[in-house]
């Protein structure tokens, strides 16, 4: 059983790691990227616009975390 919390806790670390947001984000650009391709539109710009904006997210978090902690 230890084993299997240890797997579990290192997938969990290795999907979300420190920013459970960006995560949580990534899913929703898969959910809606596969909800998109039902239909007859085109689904392939939403992956890409969701990287840029997720990295700009994140990297604003993190400047901004920066500056609060000095």
């Amino acid at each position: 059983m230890k084993r299997l919390e240890g797997l579990a806790k290192g997938v969990w670390e290795f999907v979300v790691g420190e920013d459970w947001r960006t995560a949580l984000g990534v899913v929703v650009a898969i959910a809606l990227t596969a909800l998109i391709a039902t239909t007859a539109f085109a689904a392939w710009w939403v992956m890409p616009v969701a990287v840029l904006l997720l990295l700009a997210l994140s990297v604003w978090r993190a400047v901004r975390g920066s500056f609060s902690a000095s």
